[in-house]
This record gives structure tokens, sequence and C-alpha cells, in this order.
């Protein structure tokens, strides 16, 4: 069961940086959640991009000297790697949340996952074997269309990475996470993940925004968060 005392492990997306999850971290903080906000850019530059961010991560959990209990929450492309961040730790891992983000695929990787037209698409704008910055994927620029504010959106787009493109072709790690899970869906984009997280009878909280709410709403998101908490 989790409890207030356990702390909330917030996981960007590989694509995005910490100041997309800041927001939200500040909204759990004040409903009295320990809260740790991982800070995961540098690993995502180079392959092996899995390798480095499940090593990145659980030294990142070392230093950070949490001693609690911890459940983590990973939105976006950070959520299928939740059961490898997971089995890397030491520290009780009391459950798992996933935020607008698919369900894991082990030892499946993300383009075997997609369309194939987004893979063509998305791969004829490699350069130097990195993938465009995450608001450069799209006809329209996300961050323009999602984010009202001029310093946030600033923030956002400051910390968006370079992805290797290998990253897209490497297998999921294959790892069992038999623990709580929950769900809390933002976007349109993830209503067959939250259908089936619960068809599993995990906890699913819907918000109805979009893709970056838990920045742009992160009171709404932090309740809908809280609510699934309670629930594992």
């Amino acid at each position: 069961m989790i409890t207030g005392m356990s702390t909330v492990v917030l996981v960007h997306s590989p694509f995005l940086g910490p100041a997309s999850m800041r927001p939200l971290a500040d909204a759990l903080a004040a409903q009295g959640w320990p809260v740790l906000l991982m800070d995961l850019q540098m690993t995502v530059n180079e392959a092996p991009v899995h390798q480095r961010l499940i090593g990145a991560f659980a030294d990142a959990l070392e230093d950070s000297l949490v001693t609690d209990d911890i459940v983590l929450v990973g939105h976006s492309g950070a959520g299928p790697l939740l059961p490898s961040f997971a089995d890397a730790l030491e520290t009780t891992v009391s459950g798992i949340v996933y935020l607008d983000s698919d369900l894991p695929t082990p030892g499946r990787s993300w383009r075997d996952t997609v369309p194939a037209p987004l893979v063509t698409h998305i791969k004829s704008r490699v350069r130097a074997g990195k993938l465009p910055r995450w608001d450069l994927w799209f006809d329209t620029d996300p961050l323009a269309e999602l984010v009202a504010s001029d310093a946030l959106r600033a923030s956002l787009r400051d910390e968006v990475p370079e992805v290797s493109w290998e990253f897209l072709k490497e297998q999921r790690p294959s790892v069992a996470w038999l623990g709580p899970s929950g769900y809390v869906q933002l976007s349109s984009a993830y209503d067959e993940a939250a259908l089936e997280a619960e068809a599993r009878d995990w906890p699913v909280q819907r918000v109805g925004l979009h893709h970056l709410a838990m920045a742009t709403d992160p009171e709404v998101v932090a309740t809908a968060l809280n609510a699934v908490l309670s629930k594992l």
C-alpha cells in the first residue's frame, strides 16, 4: 500500500527534461508528498540509451539518500522503462504509475510498437545519428500549441535533447513488475493504454487535457495522481 511516507519519484520523458515535471513536483509537495524529481538529460545522447538511462537512474536514486519506500511515476517515453528502473534499485519500490504513456513492451523496441509511416517520417529527419528535437517531430510545434506561458515554454524547450536514433531501435528490457501499478491519462492519444490498464484492474484516472498537462495544469494532475496512489 502506498502511504504518505512514500517518496514520489518523478521521471521525465527521455524526449524532454525535468522542467516538464517540475510544476507537478511542486503541486505534489503542496499536497504533502515527499517528492524527488529526476534529471536524466545527459543519458540519451549516445547508445546504448536504455543501459545508460537505467544506470543513471539507479545512481541518482542512491545519491539522493532517500531511505523511505518510493513510488515511481514515469511520463510518456519513461513509462515503459519503469519496471527496469525499479529492478535496478536497492530501495523498496511500493508501486509504479504510468503518466500518459505506453505500457511496457519487454523485448520490443519503440519502432516495433508504432505505425511504420511514423518511423519512416522520423528516420528521414535523423542527422548524424541523432533524432530531431521532440518539438520538431511534427508539422506543428506541440510546445507552442500546448503551453501558453512563454516562460514555461522556454524552460521546456531549453531542455529538449537530441536523442540517439538507436534509442528507438533498441529492445526494451525484459523485466517483470509484479507490484502495484496505476495509470493517469492526460490526453486522448493514450486511450488504448488507459483501457488496457483498466482491463488489468489497475486504478485509472483520466484528466482529459493534453500530453503536457503535468506542466501546465499541475494541480489537476497532482489530484488525479493522488487518487491513483491512494488506491494502489
